[in-house]
């Protein structure tokens, strides 16, 4: 989610019609012929779903041939398939109080864990939950995975993502609350990069950074990065990972403060290469493992949140306001 959204969304719903925001169809500026690498010169973006309020947390279920992605204001999962298009697949998906609220109350990051199991984000429950049901017989029969540190009530879980030894790292800013930053409900003065190891315990490692969002491991599995949704230090964070699985040595990976372009750094996916996608002003930002720029997939009207490739990274879907792209990369 981003901070500097301020507009209702019934508002940015009207924008969008005005001005044409869902004909936004993305262009890819190729600026390193590196990129010509993993992205195919004549590649085309084109939209696969739309009419949602806005996109989140896509993920490809290659057994089930299926891209699941959040609808956070609807509180919904949505599926779609080749063969069907857009279905709903989890309501409630991230706020299963019958008190009635606004806000962006629904699931945000998804996650299949090595298990076949669906992890959900869940805003408005504030934890991060399990669907206890078969991918191909959805329920919303939720467990908690996590929902606490020390004692104290999670913000609103946005991402998540699981190391080779199982432990469960993932972000928790504050963009689930009804009422902001100074809802009375929350409970913890900060938002925080947490690891909950196998046996369930969690520990603080990250507590300064303003509204942490995305989160992804390195393939060397040594390295991992957060991105920074706003602010001064606006951009992605890079840390080791050391023995014990815990984040060491923080530093910047690029910084993108200056930008004026639609959107903050939300979520964002590593290649085999190491190869960093990145959800940021006007789109994705795509740096190789050493943070070189190399490109972009530009989308000058609409506020770009996350991203999934197919197993083979041939594909890459976009989430991207009330819509959901494709790009077929080669």
């Amino acid at each position: 989610m981003k901070k500097q959204i301020k507009l209702s969304l019934s508002l940015l719903v009207l924008i969008s019609t005005s001005y044409g925001i869902a004909q936004d169809m993305g262009t890819i500026e190729f600026i390193s012929d590196e990129l010509s690498a993993v992205i195919n010169k004549d590649a085309k973006v084109e939209k696969i779903a739309d009419g949602c309020q806005f996109t989140e947390g896509p993920l490809w279920i290659e057994k089930e041939s299926m891209l699941l992605f959040s609808d956070v204001p609807a509180n919904t999962i949505y599926k779609w398939t080749e063969a069907k298009g857009k279905e709903v697949y989890l309501k409630p998906a991230g706020y299963t109080s019958t008190e009635s609220r606004g806000g962006f109350m629904g699931s945000n990051g998804l996650y299949l864990s090595k298990k076949g199991e669906l992890l959900i984000c869940q805003h408005g429950d504030r934890r991060i939950a399990k669907m206890d049901a078969p991918l191909n017989a959805p329920q919303t029969n939720y467990t908690t995975v996590v929902g606490e540190y020390d004692g104290k009530r999670l913000n609103s879980p946005n991402d998540l993502v699981m190391s080779k030894k199982g432990d469960l790292y993932f972000t928790d800013p504050g963009y689930g609350f009804e009422k902001g930053m100074n809802d009375p409900k929350k409970e913890i003065p900060f938002q925080g990069v947490y690891k909950m190891d196998k046996k369930g315990k969690v520990t603080l490692q990250d507590d300064r950074i303003p509204q942490p969002n995305g989160i992804a491991i390195f393939p060397d599995k040594k390295t991992m990065i957060v991105a920074s949704t706003d602010g001064e230090d606006k951009g992605w964070f890079k840390y080791d990972i050391d023995k014990s699985g815990n984040l060491k040595n923080k530093r910047v990976f690029y910084n993108v403060a200056k930008e004026k372009g639609m959107g903050g750094c939300d979520g964002l996916k590593i290649d085999k290469s190491g190869n960093v996608y990145a959800t940021g002003p006007d789109g994705v930002w795509i740096f190789t493992k050493d943070a070189k720029l190399i490109g972009r997939i530009k989308f000058s009207r609409l506020s770009v949140a996350n991203l999934a490739f197919s197993p083979d990274e041939k594909i890459m879907y976009i989430t991207a306001t009330n819509n959901v792209f494709r790009l077929k990369m080669k």
